[in-house]
């Protein structure tokens, strides 16, 4: 049976000695009483949720999973997840970071993104029902009418309504451009809208009362591609004048899709039938409104995978220190037993260590970027506002995509520690296997994420957001290259950042004359960027936890191993992932289709 604890030592490492949270807190007038104690009380609660309420469903919702009546066209969520659900309600959890205005308590965003990792850890699949509620509130927060925000953010704010986005159909993925649902205007100024959308998380189920489902779709003279998509928020029942709920809308769930995993989240098939919707933002602008939910989602997928590392690692240390098998090369490590732990053998450690300096080092990253997301959002100064977006605009794509990759293999090693126990069902890694890999795939794969970085991001300003990064890391190469002690980390930071400019102007040139190189070349670099950003806050780690080591306190010796381990084990990886990146197109393309 698995077993999960909060990692609340090292949020609060992360949030108070690493990032500072509440110094930044200040400097935002809506912010500035959050304080440390109350940013650890709520932390503290929000651990005792999800580990005592949501965790104990994992592995049962997991073996359920959800049920649909065709004949009603409704969903059942397995048995405990609508108790825990009402629970989360109750608590007032939905509510944490959303505007007061609408019934919030107005919290920053990174506090409910520490929250939410450790619901990940507890069970992703029951998250995602209350989780995708947040990007609909967010979209409809930036870009709804005074009608639409009266009528659903409250709802929504409360969690007494949950939210989906209606996106991906049955021909087209990620090319919207491609997709078919039609929008017919009606006399009342409604649409009435038809079509039929797939891979929807959370598209039905028996937790609340109304589902807000926020829709990509066609008006009757939308030209072609994505420039002629529109939104609309299309509620499962229609909501009357005075709030209260009115007749079923129909769209409905015409089929569930059996997964290899999160299998306790209902992921619909949802039919339009002449569903009822009104506009959201202007017509034809649909997709650059829905990208306000869309990056919000990424987001969270990476906290997904990092709430799954941290879980995994969490259940392979333990077994590994109790699990006796042979004895170590150099001799028995536990004499008075008749083996030695494996925790002794050095692949173990090596499969433990990745999980932990994956999930510490992802840790900071997003709590980096949700503070980042709160200064563009509630600073005063213009300046701060927009250096923040353009940051959380390059980090996105690397939360995502490093974030869920790395959680693949994490998990992958984890399951590994328990030999041919991790292939069991009862002891739960096989779960967190299964459930991680979706999220490479979730909200554009691993590999738009990666076109998004270098063509978007990174070449088409011409490397301005990189370089602002890049200067961040310069500083404090800078400030902390003096002392002998950091050199170990420092250099290779060092060396990684010139690398990374040096290969950013060779595909720059190379993209110049073929576009295609960018795709030859962006997994490749997005993984080198990403260990980029992760050597620069495993150094400012170390940089702590050397000045704190001579406290005695245990947590600080941790900290500098596994920063050393990643900069040993982990970090070299780049060297191979810069050669094939420079490799180019032409290995990939040389060979005709017809020798496939």
């Amino acid at each position: 049976m698995p077993q999960y604890t909060p990692p609340l030592r090292d949020l609060q490492f992360v949030l108070h000695e690493l990032v500072q949270v509440t110094e930044s807190f200040k400097q935002m007038p809506v912010h500035a009483e959050v304080d440390v104690d109350t940013v650890n009380a709520v932390l503290e609660e929000g651990g005792k949720f999800a580990a005592g309420v949501v965790f104990p469903l994992n592995q049962s919702g997991d073996a359920e999973g959800c049920t649909l009546d065709r004949s009603t066209h409704e969903v059942r969520t397995p048995a405990g997840y609508k108790a825990a659900y009402a629970q989360y309600v109750d608590g007032g959890w939905p509510s944490l970071s959303c505007d007061p205005a609408y019934g919030g308590q107005g919290l920053p965003h990174v506090v409910n993104q520490c929250f939410y990792e450790m619901l990940n850890s507890a069970n992703q699949a029951w998250t995602m029902y209350p989780g995708l509620s947040h990007g609909a509130y967010e979209c409809l927060h930036a870009h709804g009418t005074p009608e639409q925000k009266a009528t659903y953010l409250p709802k929504l704010t409360s969690g007494v309504w949950t939210g989906t986005m209606c996106l991906t159909e049955p021909h087209c993925g990620t090319d919207l451009g491609l997709l078919r649902t039609r929008a017919e205007p009606q006399p009342d100024g409604s649409y009435a809208i038809t079509g039929a959308k797939i891979f929807i998380s959370a598209g039905e189920h028996d937790l609340t009362e109304n589902i807000v489902h926020l829709v990509l779709a066609r008006l009757p003279d939308a030209p072609v591609g994505s420039k002629g998509i529109s939104l609309f928020v299309v509620p499962k029942f229609l909501v009357n004048a005075d709030g209260s709920l009115g007749a079923r809308n129909p769209i409905h769930c015409g089929g569930l899709e059996h997964k290899m995993g999160i299998h306790s989240n209902a992921t619909a098939q949802m039919v339009l039938e002449g569903a009822i919707g009104t506009l959201v933002g202007e017509p034809h602008k649909g997709l650059a409104a829905m990208f306000v939910m869309m990056n919000a989602a990424r987001l969270g997928v990476g906290m997904q995978s990092l709430g799954l590392t941290e879980v995994a690692y969490q259940n392979a240390v333990a077994y590994a220190k109790d699990r006796i098998q042979m004895r170590a090369l150099s001799g028995p490590k536990n004499p008075d037993k008749p083996a030695d732990s494996i925790i002794v053998h050095p692949d173990v450690r090596k499969m433990l260590l990745t999980a932990r300096a994956y999930a510490e080092a992802g840790r900071a990253l997003c709590v980096h970027t949700a503070l980042l997301l709160d200064q563009e959002l509630s600073h005063p100064d213009e300046d701060v506002r927009r250096a923040s977006a353009d940051e959380v605009a390059l980090l996105t794509p690397i939360v995502k995509a490093f974030l869920t990759d790395n959680g693949w293999i994490a998990t992958s090693h984890c399951m590994q520690v328990f030999g041919g126990h991790g292939y069991i069902r009862e002891w739960g890694m096989e779960q967190y296997v299964r459930d991680a890999r979706i999220n490479m795939i979730y909200e554009g794969t691993n590999t738009i994420q990666s076109l998004d970085l270098l063509g978007r991001k990174v070449l088409a300003d011409n490397g301005k957001k990189l370089k602002a990064f890049g200067r961040r890391i310069a500083e404090f190469v800078e400030d902390a290259g003096v002392r002998e002690d950091m050199q170990e980390f420092v250099n290779p930071l060092a060396d990684l950042g010139d690398k990374v400019t040096k290969l950013t102007t060779e595909l720059g040139m190379k993209a110049f004359g073929n576009p295609d190189e960018v795709g030859a070349a962006a997994v490749d670099y997005l993984r080198v960027v990403g260990h980029l950003v992760f050597a620069y806050f495993w150094a400012r780690m170390a940089l702590i936890a050397l000045d704190k080591q001579a406290s005695g306190d245990a947590f600080y010796t941790a900290k500098l191993h596994t920063a050393r381990f990643y900069f040993a084990k982990l970090l070299p990886e780049t060297a191979g992932l810069i050669r094939t990146a420079r490799s180019g197109l032409n290995p990939l393309m040389a060979m005709d289709e017809s020798l496939f």
